[in-house]
């Protein structure tokens, strides 16, 4: 579980103008119309190829838990691939993406300088570069550390150096303890 992958992938999935089918049936038959058989879907879902075309016969209504979030991830990663391409494109160039989270934060500065780490929740408009270099890591498949790292850099400019008017001399910003992470675009 990837909390800034998820994070960025659930921003993403807002600007869908339609619903992902959220029934077994449908979410399988999709599947299957996406990869183009039933061999692969079951390959990828980790079940038997008969439970494949079970499922898309609507011969089987209810999966188990840990089958059903595995079907209804996968057809989230596919839905509206246009849609999602086009949401990203915006933030990345003209949008940008709006972070809100509550999150241990501290800095390291000049000796004299009150960097004590401490709980803050916040929700900021971060510009359209970092959120160009959000998705093109999460494409890359940059590990959430990484992702937090990119986070962490967007926070120092925008928030504590205020883009350049304040704490010019700030090192680095420590991102640590999220208890809450959420992206918009």
């Amino acid at each position: 579980m990837s909390l800034f992958g998820d994070g960025l992938e659930a921003a993403v999935q807002k600007a869908f103008t339609r619903p992902a089918p959220k029934n077994a049936g449908p979410q399988m038959r999709y599947l299957v119309k996406q990869l183009g058989g039933t061999k692969p879907v079951a390959q990828m879902l980790r079940v038997s190829q008969r439970t494949v075309e079970r499922y898309v016969k609507d011969q089987i209504k209810k999966p188990r838990p840990d089958l059903a979030a595995r079907i209804d991830r996968e057809v989230k990663k596919r839905w509206q691939p246009q849609i999602r391409a086009k949401a990203k494109e915006k933030a990345a160039t003209t949008g940008g993406i709006v972070i809100d989270t509550r999150a241990r934060m501290g800095y390291t500065a000049p000796i004299g300088s009150t960097d004590q780490d401490r709980i803050r929740h916040l929700t900021i408009a971060l510009p359209p570069v970092y959120a160009a270099r959000l998705f093109d890591a999460q494409e890359q498949g940059a590990s959430d550390a990484r992702l937090q790292e990119i986070a962490a850099e967007a926070l120092k400019e925008v928030y504590f150096q205020d883009g350049g008017r304040r704490a010019g001399s700030l090192e680095e910003v420590r991102f640590t303890d999220i208890e809450h992470l959420e992206f918009d675009l």
